[in-house]
């Protein structure tokens, strides 16, 4: 299974960018329990920011509630990020990363364990200027 992300950019503050991610290989025969994106930005830690699961249902971080919408692609293998009202404090690497382990099924549990996460893109660069 493969992760490709791609859309990241540099935007100003208040702007706006969608974040997509290609699944595919050929271990990849259906939708994962858990895609997630995670952020990780200079001097800090990995975030896990946004979660969409198998059956539809998605959660958030709290920094990111309200201005970030996971989604899915019109196929079931991309998974989407729109990130509206982009701040600077959003700026870092964007990972996606999808498990297939059903103790990170449920999404409204947060935030989730990186372990269970066994596929990893290699991520795509976000950065908001003031």
């Amino acid at each position: 299974v493969q992760l490709v992300e791609s859309g990241g950019g540099s935007v100003q503050a208040g702007g706006s960018l969608t974040l997509s991610c290609a699944i595919s290989g050929s271990g990849y025969t259906h939708t994962s329990d858990r895609t997630e994106w995670f952020r990780h930005s200079d001097g800090k830690e990995r975030d896990a920011v946004a979660a969409i699961g198998d059956d539809g249902g998605t959660s958030y971080a709290n920094s990111v509630k309200g201005r970030f919408t996971i989604s899915r692609g019109t196929t079931k293998n991309t998974v989407l990020l729109r990130m509206n009202s982009l701040k600077p404090e959003d700026t870092g690497l964007y990972y996606c990363a999808a498990a297939y382990e059903s103790r990170v099924a449920d999404c409204s549990r947060r935030p989730p364990d990186p372990e269970a996460f066994g596929y990893w893109g290699r991520g795509t660069q976000v950065t908001v200027s003031p």
